[in-house]
């Protein structure tokens, strides 16, 4: 067994991950090392949208935006902490100039303002974005910062468990994936751990995030960390073949949408729902904007969503998104569109026959991107289903991104940074400032130390997971069957779509495969063993997140992205009516003997010292005291 030792470990190469190795550096920790399953993987190498979002202070117009003011926008999305609310929006500049220093090429104007747009929940134009590939640029040229220092880099190695002792973590152990005919256990010896790990994206069979990005958040689970607004994901439409968000300019073109049942018998669907086109187009223009499923939008755009899911998941059709014929209303030219979708199409220059000329003209690269992929929208129908694309809520972190185990801290995906509802493009700049607020506390103000007792955890974390591997050891392995089932479970039960006594049977039902784990799961390969540790990861987060959508279901209704059924059948359309008491409070989830799920109240947004002496003294204060 290899042991490595460093004084910070980042686990994760997307876009925080790199991030926070970064600026570790540059502040003065050389001796960090990033921790990774393979380092291309991950949804922010992976994945993205139209033209994926990047949202931060407004630095072009005269909006008057301010610091205080985008915080108001993030906490006021609700069951957000407002500490956390201040950061991201006081640190959004710093963070973007870096990337921008970094080769990102963020649009400006002629006198080098970044001029930006407005994206869902955002009252200013924050947004910005280079086009569908925002975060793995960003990945990639943060990862090019990182190598270029000589910062270690263990690829192929799956963290498995934190080293905790006393509430403090002290080190990590892996495997080496790369090591295909036995178990090659790799530990590290540290009193900082990053987790920039992403979200739980294999608890779900229905969903957008790349396959090569599956989470660890199990991690922070085992370790004692507190979890916090785990029922809030986002939901939306996405392209299934290939995994991507389907957002922003592709509705915006007005494409048709079709069914085929197992006959090939093709049908427009949404004729079937609406009794004018008007109101049918409208819906799908606004689907660009408001792409994520909302409960508040189900008279709107969100409309959208639930008709796609009733054609495929209850009525057993195939459905597509086709750019190749223009949908009902649009056969004989534009006049029944609303105002505002054809003023967005006429600034536009696309007031053109056929949604495929519309994306040609509005943005090209939506087509090059799925050709890139091997789909050709010119030639065929793109196959979609409302997946699971985002967890809002992780984590539990401080205003510092540490959670409540000293020395541990997350970023990204992984931590529980945002709230109910939340402009879109916050989670990159989400990533982007509390991987920095992250090293930052660790440089300055850190002050945990490597256990004593490192051999001894390590030695009991090596013959659990040694016990945890023979005791499923078998002759045929069942590995891929049990995470098929796992996931298909909790897309038909976790999703936007809630029933409080489905997810009430389905609690009891993951509890049991808990418990059932190594009954039920086995490996006949050596190969598989990184599998086995990713189906305990997989149940175990699904047990906490099931846990959590059913306690805030009953306390708080429909709410966010979240439809909870009052009546059996959705199309009546009935949400359960939302407790609003609720954005001020989050669900927690820690696991302690077994999971206790409690409500805290939101950290208010804090007062500020703006006096400029004061800050300058307290700043210095921190800064030389470890300089």
């Amino acid at each position: 067994m290899k042991i490595y030792d460093f004084d910070a470990v980042v686990i994760g190469s997307g876009c925080a991950g790199y991030n926070c190795a970064d600026w570790l550096y540059d502040l003065g920790y050389r001796n960090v090392a990033v921790m990774t399953e393979r380092k291309n993987a991950g949804t922010s190498r992976n994945t993205g949208s139209d033209k994926q979002t990047y949202y931060k202070l407004s630095l072009a117009g005269d909006d008057g935006d301010s610091v205080l003011s985008m915080a108001k926008t993030l906490f006021e999305g609700g069951a957000m902490d407002g500490d956390v609310a201040l950061c991201e929006a006081a640190n959004s500049v710093k963070c973007f100039m870096k990337l921008a220093n970094l080769g990102m090429e963020f649009p400006t104007n002629g006198f080098g303002e970044y001029v930006g747009y407005k994206t869902d929940h955002d009252p200013f134009c924050r947004a910005t974005s280079i086009g569908p590939y925002t975060s793995k640029k960003m990945t990639e040229v943060l990862e090019n910062a990182v190598l270029g220092k000589g910062i270690t880099l263990l690829d192929r190695t799956q963290a498995i468990r934190l080293l905790v002792d006393g509430g403090s973590v002290t080190g990590v152990l892996a495997i080496d994936t790369s090591v295909k005919d036995r178990v090659e256990y790799v530990a590290v010896r540290t009193p900082y751990v990053v987790l920039a790990t992403g979200g739980p994206a294999a608890i779900y069979a229905d969903n957008v995030y790349p396959l090569s990005h599956t989470g660890n958040s199990s991690l922070a689970l085992e370790a004692g960390a507190t979890f916090g607004n785990l029922s809030e994901w986002q939901y939306g439409l996405a392209s299934t073949k290939f995994r991507w968000n389907v957002s922003g300019t592709y509705q915006q073109v007005l494409p048709k949408y079709i069914s085929i049942d197992q006959n090939g018998v093709e049908r427009e669907f949404l004729r079937d729902y609406f009794s004018q086109p008007q109101e049918m187009l409208k819906n799908v223009f606004l689907k660009g904007y408001e792409w994520p499923f909302d409960v508040r939008k189900l008279h709107g755009s969100s409309y959208i969503d639930l008709l796609v899911y009733h054609e495929s998941v209850i009525l057993g059709r195939d459905v597509y998104m086709d750019f190749r014929q223009e949908p009902w209303g649009l056969e004989n030219g534009f006049d029944c569109l609303d105002e505002v979708s054809r003023t967005y199409l006429k600034n536009s220059d696309a007031l053109l026959p056929l949604p495929i000329e519309r994306l040609r003209k509005m943005n090209p690269g939506a087509i090059s991107l799925y050709l890139d992929h091997g789909i050709d929208l010119t030639r065929e129908p793109l196959r979609v289903a409302v997946c699971a694309q985002h967890n809002n809520g992780g984590v539990r972190i401080n205003a510092n991104w540490q959670t409540d185990v000293k020395g541990l801290y997350a970023v990204g995906e992984v931590a529980g940074s945002l709230g109910i509802f939340r402009p879109g493009g916050t989670a990159l700049n989400s990533c982007q400032v509390g991987s920095m607020r992250a090293a930052e506390h660790i440089v300055f103000e850190g002050t945990n130390k490597v256990s004593n007792r490192f051999e001894v955890l390590l030695n009991e974390a090596v013959n659990a997971a040694n016990s945890l591997i023979a005791s499923t050891r078998s002759d045929h392995s069942t590995l891929r069957e049990k995470r098929r089932e796992y996931a298909t479970r909790m897309s038909r039960c976790f999703a936007f779509l809630r029933d409080i006594s489905t997810m009430t049977q389905a609690c009891l039902e993951i509890s049991e495969d808990v418990q059932a784990f190594c009954r039920d799961n086995s490996w006949q390969e050596a190969s598989e063993i990184p599998m086995l540790f990713k189906n305990l990861d997989i149940i175990s987060m699904q047990e906490a997140v099931g846990a959590a959508m059913l306690a805030c279901a009953k306390q708080y209704g429909s709410r966010g992205s979240a439809f909870v059924l009052e009546e059996t059948d959705f199309m009546d359309r009935c949400p359960k009516e939302e407790n609003v008491g609720g954005r001020s409070e989050i669900v927690t989830v820690q696991k302690k003997d077994g999971l206790t799920v409690e409500r805290v109240s939101v950290r208010p947004i804090p007062e500020r010292d703006l006096w400029f002496e004061k800050v300058w003294n307290h700043y210095n204060a921190i800064r030389g005291q470890k300089q």
